[in-house]
């Protein structure tokens, strides 16, 4: 029975069975920023498989987040119960060189008015995203979240770490003096299907791919890769990622920043070579040793995440590529 004794409150059988029944999500408001995205694709989708029926978007061209007035605007249209912040201004190694203080400003400047905002509004929580960038040029691998300010950023991609490292600060703050329920995430590289495959802004795997793919179809016998390919990177899937935010959105409420990845290292030379073996390119690659290497190592400690909330990343990283690979077939022309 639930209401009170006169009867009056009271709810019938099924009703009481479907209430009791009620997941996490099934009564939630939830706004995702950056949920036009590669990522927020994603999590809109595994929402609606969470019984979670209503979702708002926060984007371009509606809600300029770098705008305190279209943050308060979409606040006051939205009346969100979570926020999941994913939004960012991002690129690779290229792009971060090209925009370092557009990169810095715009990430920091969305992160600290949405979670002032946010606490403003009296929201139940915010999740905030970080990036692997935050963790230090030098961090003893695989990176642990106690690491994370034990150095300064690899500096191609310094402004945009830091950025999206004050998101911690704040958060940790807010619930320090305020009682604030807000938790702080760090992703390692997403890939898959969907990705973003412009060469201007593009991460490592999809550019390969789109190199090697592109080189294919033109009868190319030669294709650049930036760098040595020393240095290794870690990467996950994009759908295990989103359902790792998911778990720690509904089950993680503490302070310390977690790591969402998938435990395993490759170097940039070993990932460009099975890449051009899934594709299919069989012509030459030329490593241009004058373009930056990056970060030397990339590993994330996901022991953590296991613990908290029982994530672990499920996709085999053969399995991924391949599944990326297909998609950019089927969908992009040679260009």
């Amino acid at each position: 029975r639930i209401g009170k004794d006169n009867g009056s409150c009271r709810l019938g059988e099924s009703e009481t069975k479907r209430v009791l029944k009620m997941g996490f999500w099934d009564t939630k408001r939830v706004t995702v920023t950056g949920g036009k995205g590669f990522l927020g694709s994603y999590i809109l989708e595994k929402l609606e498989k969470h019984g979670c029926n209503n979702v708002s978007v926060a984007n371009l061209p509606e809600y300029n987040l770098t705008k305190l007035p279209e943050i308060k605007q979409m606040f006051k249209e939205q009346r969100p119960d979570i926020v999941i912040h994913l939004a960012a201004v991002v690129g690779g190694i290229g792009a971060n060189r090209e925009n370092p203080g557009k990169f810095f400003y715009e990430n920091a400047i969305m992160g600290i008015q949405l979670i002032h905002e946010a606490y403003i509004n009296k929201i139940e929580k915010f999740v905030a995203l970080g990036t692997i960038c935050a963790y230090p040029k030098f961090a003893p691998v695989p990176f642990r979240e106690e690491d994370l300010w034990n150095g300064y950023p690899e500096e191609t991609n310094a402004p945009y770490g830091l950025a999206k490292k004050m998101m911690l600060v704040q958060s940790q703050s807010y619930r320090e003096q305020y009682g604030f329920n807000s938790i702080f995430l760090l992703p390692v590289n997403l890939y898959g299907p969907r990705d973003n495959f412009d060469p201007k802004s593009s991460h490592v795997i999809p550019a390969l791919i789109k190199k090697c793919v592109d080189a294919t179809n033109a009868g190319e016998n030669e294709i650049s890769v930036w760098g040595t390919g020393k240095p290794s990177r870690e990467f996950i899937y994009v759908e295990d990622a989103a359902e790792g935010i998911l778990l720690a959105t509904e089950k993680y409420n503490k302070s310390k920043p977690v790591n969402i990845g998938a435990g395993f290292e490759i170097t940039i030379k070993d990932l460009v070579n099975l890449i051009v073996k899934l594709t299919g390119f069989t012509g030459d690659v030329v490593w241009d040793s004058s373009k930056p290497d990056g970060q030397p190592r990339r590993m994330l400690d996901t022991t953590l995440a296991e613990k908290e909330f029982g994530f672990r990343s499920k996709t085999p990283f053969g399995d991924g590529l391949k599944k990326t690979i297909n998609w950019y077939v089927k969908n992009f022309k040679s260009s």
